[in-house]
């Protein structure tokens, strides 16, 4: 079995749901975790995995973490010589998932309150990997300045799915297909 299909097998996406969404689990759709935000799909998780390329020991920044279940997929995949550093601006969603992560067994994953005007971990910079699970308008060049030499992002802009490798030469950026997500909020 893969890293992939084992974090996904591992990690019970049910913990990171509310009650009234629970029985709907195994549904491959987007479901509401409440303050008009998404448990996203689990086909588009995983082809967002698959495009981030997580290793062990990776440092890895989880931009809208949500109710904290990409932040424990990509937890698993770095394993405990790894840190996952999740963010998300819904202080209601922050405690979610801080308590779904505490079952998890994964100390090496932290959930953070946003902070208001900035966007992503900078004092936290470089990360091996950022995932994104927010659409934004254009590349974030915040988050860009974020990512370590040879790193990767996943990233919806503007309706497509891109992956941004940052190389000694610069960004080589590659679309994936259309996908549809919450907005990215940049203030």
């Amino acid at each position: 079995m893969d890293p992939i299909t084992r974090a996904l097998s591992r990690i019970n996406r049910t913990d990171f749901l509310p009650v009234e969404t629970r029985e709907s689990a195994s549904v491959d759709a987007p479901l509401s975790i409440g303050y008009q935000q998404t448990n996203s799909q689990p086909s588009t998780v995983k082809a967002m995995l698959k495009l981030l390329a997580v290793h062990p020991g990776h440092r890895v920044l989880d931009v809208g973490a949500g109710s904290g279940w990409s932040s424990a997929l990509l937890g698993s995949l770095v394993g405990d010589q790894g840190e996952v550093i999740g963010v998300e601006r819904i202080p209601e969603l922050v405690s979610m998932a801080r308590t779904a992560n505490a079952q998890q067994n994964e100390p090496w994953v932290h959930i953070r309150q946003a902070t208001d005007g900035e966007l992503g971990a900078p004092r936290d910079a470089p990360f091996d990997r950022i995932l994104v699970s927010a659409i934004a308008e254009a590349l974030p060049e915040q988050l860009v300045e974020q990512l370590g030499e040879g790193g990767i992002m996943v990233i919806p802009v503007a309706g497509d799915m891109l992956r941004v490798r940052r190389g000694r030469r610069g960004l080589k950026i590659t679309r994936h297909g259309h996908f549809r997500f919450v907005p990215l909020r940049e203030d």
